[in-house]
């Protein structure tokens, strides 16, 4: 088992000077309620919990943690079922709740451009308005995140018909464990230039 390092007031303070005194919390209270999801009655909260805006605010926390061996988890809406968001080993709970914004939807392609924070139904909500269809439909959407989506493959009823999340994901912007931010595919339907590192 791998020994993590515990988060002090020298990681927490140095934290804070990265990514903004105002987004980085200790409190217990904040602690204990990002520290479950629906898992039946489990709570593992993370040390401190980072509520960053930016994906360069998110590379500088994975940045920080990889050369201090920090564990890190992203938490989302907590909606899911399988324990994915529970900081199992403490360390530093990133939020993704600020990224909630539907940058693009493009009419012509049928594609949407989405940061991990937004709301599925919101998605699907926007995307009908302009006459288009986001299929798949777990039974949170009306609270959970597309991110959280994405990590977990959610289905709903409709996936029998129009598959799961994966098979509606062309590519990803990724923040790696050492902080380098790659993207894992092209905004295309064919792509055949190297690696299917979004269906990884």
């Amino acid at each position: 088992m791998t020994n993590y390092t515990k988060i002090d007031s020298i990681h927490f303070n140095q934290l804070k000077k990265l990514v903004g005194n105002d987004i980085v919390s200790k409190d217990k209270d904040v602690l204990v309620n990002y520290g479950h999801d629906e898992t039946e009655s489990l709570n593992f909260p993370p040390e401190i919990l980072i509520k960053p805006s930016s994906v360069d605010g998110v590379s500088k926390i994975m940045k920080y943690a990889f050369e201090n061996n920090i564990p890190v988890t992203p938490i989302g809406a907590r909606t899911g079922l399988s324990g994915g968001a529970l900081s199992i080993h403490g360390g530093i709970g990133i939020s993704m709740e600020k990224f909630d914004k539907i940058i693009e939807i493009d009419e012509s392609n049928h594609q949407v451009i989405v940061e991990p924070g937004v709301i599925t139904q919101e998605l699907q909500e926007a995307v009908a308005k302009r006459g288009l269809y986001y299929a798949p439909d777990p039974a949170s959407r009306g609270s959970c995140f597309i991110g959280g989506n994405i990590a977990e493959n959610s289905g709903g009823p409709r996936a029998l018909k129009y598959g799961v999340t994966k098979d509606f994901v062309l590519n990803l912007e990724v923040v790696l464990p050492n902080g380098n931010i790659i993207h894992t595919g092209a905004n295309t339907l064919k792509n055949s230039t190297g690696y299917n590192l979004t269906q990884l």
